[in-house]
């Protein structure tokens, strides 16, 4: 999964680089493309690769969530 993200980010990022780099009629649509590219597929795919097995509980402010912030915080003062 990340060589294909990978592959993906180094398209979209040659495509965008390409259209600013080349004088060609249709550089406008490379930037266009790599930026879409990027936007819509590389970073929806990273985010799924990096929070598919994380609990989604971890990262709310529950009240027991909370309580364990604030007996860190006592913890880390003395």
């Amino acid at each position: 999964m990340k060589y294909l993200i990978l592959i993906a980010f180094i398209t979209s990022l040659g495509s965008v680089l390409c259209g600013f780099f080349m004088k060609v009629a249709y550089s406008e649509k490379l930037i266009g493309f790599g930026v879409i590219g990027l936007f819509f597929i590389v970073f929806p795919m990273f985010a799924y690769h990096r929070w598919k097995d994380k609990d989604i509980k971890d990262y709310m402010l529950t009240k027991e969530n909370l309580d364990k912030m604030r007996e860190n915080q006592k913890r880390g003062k003395h």
